[in-house]
Order: structure tokens, then sequence, then C-alpha cells
């Protein structure tokens, strides 16, 4: 068979993609503040950009206008209405005229006393708490005010704690740098997950060496700290306690059958009775099974919501952007005409890619908040039980319900939903938590939602009584009394994804608290 060269003219259809296209989609499933993150990107790279702060402005002058005159009303309508225009005074540059005080009033100055009070704290807290709130102390170089930047509280992580201690507990250079070995293997609880044998091979020194260096370490505070266990975490703080005695440790070797509820063998091998067990139980509720959490945690932050959704005075849902959230960018076009006036060739290329750039994410920053608004409507409209009654009256609810409401396809609406909460008068809830399966009913009537069943589920188990644990079984059957059809591994699933023990677990350990 011959090869041969040649050219064919095709025509066909396909879908392509253009970066504008791209950039929508991906600002659509942004979170807030990965969305705030990536307009300050364009803010730099686009000259063209600029953050509209016309109504932070607005608001700061009218504040500063109604604060200057008390005396005449008149006179303080007249600069409400003149503070509306943005000003072109240059902003004043000293700070008793901005304020209104002298300089020195602007941070309240605490006493030597009151500062070292403020230092001297628990070695336990002293990184989450020591400076907080605190205006004490340094002046700064220059003289001129207090230093902004000494006010700032700076944590210790577990590293720097351990490493201090390293300092001062162990002087020999040897055993110093396998001290910082050790730290560097210590993970956020506490915990060295390194064997010995492998650290000792890695820094070429005998084992015997990095044991005994481990040995002082571990008796670094917090207590329990550079464990390699759960068992030798607790054996630590236990010998800080004073609490370690033969029985004890005995117990602390069969650890695993606490967790297990094998109580009558834990009992048998450690030859106490219940009343000892539950006392050395008490004992070990005492210690903190991760150390290394004291320290060096980051914070939590809080999660703030893209819609609000209201009930007004009629009993009508009103559903609102959080506005707070949205970034507002505007497109500088006067900057735009005054030097596409004096630039050519490539210097005017560069420009008309900057304005078609900015005018695309000014119009996708705008539909992406209808789309939102979109959605979240529709959503509130479909789970008005839920709002009015609780989770209990959850419907069941897909994508494509939502997007044949609204006239969207579904992979619009997963955008939306991904990464974005809504506060409700219930609480501050994602998206995606009022999707849920259905379940059918017993009776053929409307089918029940995943999310309510389990929070049925939930509310049997936390009130069964002490002597009458519910079995999976029980449960099928008071469930299916409801008008819920389920199966008995449907319940089983439910339950271990709330993290609820079986039924012979909760028996154990109603018992046991007893």
């Amino acid at each position: 068979m011959a090869l041969s060269q040649r050219l064919e003219l095709r025509q066909g259809q396909s879908l392509v993609m253009t970066p504008q296209l791209q950039q929508a989609i991906k600002l659509l499933q942004y979170s807030n503040i990965e969305l705030s993150a990536y307009v300050e990107q364009e803010l730099e790279k686009n000259p063209l950009l600029e953050r509209d702060e016309r109504d932070q402005d607005a608001g700061a002058q009218a504040s500063e206008t109604q604060d200057s005159d008390n005396t005449s009303t008149e006179k303080s309508d007249e600069l409400r209405e003149a503070d509306v225009q943005i000003s072109d005074e240059a902003p004043a540059t000293n700070a008793e005229n901005v304020l209104d005080t002298e300089y020195e009033n602007v941070f309240s100055e605490d006493s030597a006393a009151d500062a070292a009070e403020n230092t001297q704290q628990d070695p336990y807290l002293s990184s989450e708490w020591s400076n907080v709130g605190s205006s004490s102390g340094s002046k700064p170089v220059d003289g001129d005010g207090p230093s902004f930047e000494s006010r700032l509280a700076e944590d210790k992580d577990l590293r720097e704690h351990l490493t201090d201690q390293l300092q001062v507990s162990i002087s020999d250079p040897m055993e110093r740098l396998i001290g910082s070995h050790l730290i560097d293997t210590v993970d956020e609880n506490g915990y060295v997950r390194e064997s010995i044998e492998s650290i000792a091979e890695r820094l070429g020194c005998a084992e015997a060496l990095v044991e005994t260096v481990l040995q002082k370490m571990q008796a670094f505070e917090p207590a329990g700290i550079m464990a390699r266990s759960l068992q030798e975490c607790l054996r630590l703080q236990l010998i800080e306690k004073d609490r370690l005695d033969p029985v004890m440790s005995t117990f602390l070797d069969h650890l695993d059958l606490l967790g297990s509820h094998r109580l009558d063998e834990l009992k048998q091998i450690c030859g106490i009775d219940d009343e000892d067990l539950a006392e050395i139980v008490a004992d070990i509720r005492t210690c903190h099974p991760k150390p290394g959490l004291v320290f060096g945690s980051d914070l939590v932050q809080p999660v703030v919501p893209d819609v609000f959704v209201r009930e007004t005075s009629e009993g009508v849902w009103k559903v609102e952007l959080n506005t707070e959230t949205l970034p507002r960018v505007l497109v500088n076009s006067q900057y735009y005409s005054e030097v596409n006036q004096n630039v050519d060739g490539e210097a005017k290329t560069y420009l008309a890619e900057c304005l078609n750039d900015a005018n695309w994410l000014v119009k996708s920053l705008d539909q992406r908040a209808r789309t939102i608004l979109k959605v979240s409507t529709e959503i509130v409209r479909q789970q008005d039980a839920f709002l009015v009654n609780g989770v209990e009256h959850l419907r069941p609810l897909n994508l494509k319900a939502i997007a044949d409401a609204i006239s969207m396809h579904e992979s619009t609406v997963s955008r939306v939903t991904a990464n974005k909460y809504m506060a409700t008068s219930r609480g501050v809830f994602e998206l995606k938590y009022f999707f849920t399966s259905a379940i059918a009913a017993t009776s053929g009537g409307e089918a029940h939602s995943a999310e309510a069943v389990r929070h049925k589920i939930k509310t049997l188990i936390d009130d069964e009584a002490p002597n009458k644990i519910l079995s999976d079984d029980r449960i099928v059957e008071m469930l299916k009394g409801a008008g819920i059809d389920i199966a008995r591994r449907t319940v089983a699933k439910y339950r271990e994804a709330l993290n609820i023990p079986s039924s012979v677990q909760r028996r154990r350990l109603k018992k046991l608290s007893a």
C-alpha cells in the first residue's frame, strides 16, 4: 500500500473555550476569599482596573460630618449633602487633626508592672494569650509616637517552644544536634513519628545516644511531648502527676482493651474491680492525648456567608448577597483615553488588551453575583419547610431540580454551590447541604431527605434510655413506623457517618459512665 501526502479541507463543529470563558467559569466556583485574592492579582496586573471605594469614602465622610457639628441642624444637612461628593483635597497628614485628639492619647499606655503581669502566664497558654489586647511598652526609635508593630502579638509555635527548652536544658553540641533533628520529626500533635533506628542511621550515631537525648527531651513542657505512642504520652503525663503505679502501667500496656470496651477482660488482667477501673479511667481523662496542639495551632477562620436569608414582616423570605465579601472594581476609561492618544504600536495593543480584560472581569463579577443570587433564591423556595420547621423537614433535592427551575445547566449550579455559604435563622450552611438524596416513604407518599433521616437516627439514639439501648433493627422498626422505608445497612451506614458507636459499644460506655 503506497503512502502519500495530500491536503484536505474539512468542516466541523467544536466547543472552544476562550480564556475569557475559562475565567468566568473559575470565578463562578471561587469562594469569597479566593475571589478577593484573584481580584487583587488582577488589580496589580491591569493598570486600567481600580478598586471602587466610593461607598466607603462617602460613608466615612458622612460620619465625620455628622460628628463635627451638633449645634446647627441646617449646617449639618448642608455638610452631609456636600460630603456625598468625593473631595479633591489632600488628606490630612497630622494625626491630631484626623483623630481630634493629641497623639499621646491615640493608644493607652500600660504601666511597666502591668506589662510584666501580662507576660507572666502559664507556659501552656503564654504563646496564645500573652500580650493579647496589651498596649504596653515600647516606644519607636524615632520618638514620634508608640510603635504599632510592638503591639502585634507573636505566637510561639511548637518548634520554637521545644528549641528554647533544648538550648537551656542540653549543653553538649552533639546532643543538641540530635535534639534539633528530633524536633524536626515532631508532628503537630507532639509525637515523634520517626523511629530511633532511622534517626541514628541518618545522623551516623549510636541508637543509645538518640534514646538518651529523647528521654531528656520527654521531660520538656508540656508533659507528654515527644512521645512515640499514645501509651507513652499518657505514661509521661501520669509520671508528672505522680499517678504511675504498677497497676496503672499494666493498664496502659493493655489500653487497646479500653478502646474496644472489653472491660471485663481488662479488669481481670489488672486485678481490679469496677471502682478501681472508674478511678483509673478518671485519671487518664485528665491527660491530654495530643499535647502538641497547645502550641502552634492555626487560627480557625470563621465562615463568611455569601448569602443572607431573612424573614420579612410579611412572612416572606428575603435573599440578599453579602456585599461586604464582593470585590468592587471599576474600569478607568478616562485614563485609557488619555494614554491611548500618546502611544502607538505594541503599547496601543497592550492597552486594548487591558481594556478588554478589565471590561470582561467587571462583567464576569456581575454575572457571578446574579447567578449566585438566582440559585440561592430557588434553594430557599424549595427548602422553605426547613427554614420554618427545622432539619426534619428538609426535602430531597438534586442539582437537576434547581437547574430546571432556573433554566441553567447542572454544571453551572454545581459550580455555584461549591464553597458558598448561606446564613439563615437556623445557622450558616454550605449551599451543598441543601442537596440530599431521597429515601422512599412506606406509604408511597412524599420521599424523605437523607439528612433528615440522619437527624432522626441521631435523635432516637440521644433519647435512648441506658437500660434500653436501641439496636439497628429496632431503629429500622421505629423509622418504618414513622413512614420511612429504610434498610438496616443504611441505618448502620448513617450511624457510622455520625460517629455513633454500635449498640454493644454504647451499652458498655453507658455502663462505664454509670
